[in-house]
């Protein structure tokens, strides 16, 4: 079977919307070649290190690439993902260079060529994310491993939005608590905060793809009798009160339902937000202690800003 690989240079601000595009666009899985890779510093902690080839990064923004099936459709969704990408620039979303460039792999090629990018890494205290071809022997008795295929949803688990949320999980989840997961995507989240001892886990997405990809993570990670996947647009028609909000998503839609967080969670429960860019987080902190919450505290990772933000 022949596959296209689809490359769009573009900016780190633009990484999360333009992967939910590719993943809507029926791309399976993305790759991410960042030169900020090459330069930053890393801790022991945070998994293995490997060599990187500068060659293989562009001088300045990012590359994503994802893989389409080679049919009929090809050119209509091309065109579909080019619109999509565009139309980001309505949000103020700063899509860079946006270069798009179209080349055919074989499936043998496409099938071992991505996996190089994805590895076991430690992304927290107690978090190691493990690519489900890999073995792994957990390092310490308390490690909690997070089986994830990408090729079941966009994302691997190790962007710094989703790892500061599982840093923030760890911090404020507590055993028995309730927890509302808004935009799980691959249902990482949801399988973070089941393992940390939640007793029941609501992973909410409006994309159906998402909901079958997180149902598929879910059980590969044997969580599903605390967590529940179902589809739907942010909190709507979300009546009963929980411990824990959180919320992996554009700034843009944080701005749009804080008052609706503020009613779902308990007094003296938290709201975790991220995906929020350095030039929108005063703007979400302001919307978010407006709501009724007090910032606890800020966690910043390269470009990425996330709350911990507790209910008064």
């Amino acid at each position: 079977m022949k596959w296209s690989e689809i490359s769009i240079h573009t900016t780190n601000e633009a990484i999360e919307p333009i992967s939910n595009i590719l993943h809507e666009a029926g791309a399976s899985g993305v790759v991410i070649e960042d030169p900020f890779d090459l330069y930053k510093e890393r801790e022991d902690q945070f998994g293995e290190i490997y060599q990187l080839n500068p060659e293989d990064y562009p001088d300045e923004g990012v590359i994503i690439k994802a893989y389409l099936p080679v049919n009929s459709f090809l050119g209509e969704t091309v065109e579909e993902i080019k619109q999509a990408i565009n139309n980001l620039v309505l949000f103020n979303i700063d899509i860079g260079r946006n270069k798009v460039e179209i080349s055919e792999v074989n499936e043998e090629e496409w099938a071992t060529a991505w996996k190089k990018y994805y590895n076991p890494v430690k992304i927290s205290n107690k978090f190691t994310i493990v690519p489900t071809w890999e073995d792994y022997t957990p390092v310490s008795s308390d490690e909690l491993i997070i089986e994830l295929d990408p090729g079941m949803a966009f994302g691997t688990g190790t962007h710094p939005t989703t790892v500061m949320c599982i840093q923030a999980l760890e911090r404020t989840v507590k055993k028995g608590d309730s927890v509302v997961d808004v935009g799980t995507g691959s249902g990482v989240l949801s399988i973070a905060a089941a393992l940390l001892g939640a007793s029941r886990v609501m992973a909410l997405d409006l994309d159906d793809v998402a909901v079958t990809a997180a149902k598929l993570n879910v059980k590969l990670n044997k969580v599903q009798s605390v967590v529940s996947v179902s589809q739907n647009n942010l909190l709507d028609g979300i009546d009963e009160q929980v411990d824990v909000v959180v919320a992996n998503i554009l700034a843009e839609v944080i701005l749009r339902f804080t008052d609706d967080v503020a009613k779902t969670v308990k007094p003296g429960g938290y709201f975790i937000s991220s995906g929020i860019i350095q030039q929108k987080k005063q703007e979400v902190k302001e919307a978010i202690e407006k709501a009724g919450f007090e910032i606890e505290e800020t966690l910043i990772m390269e470009d990425w800003v996330a709350f911990i933000a507790k209910k008064l």
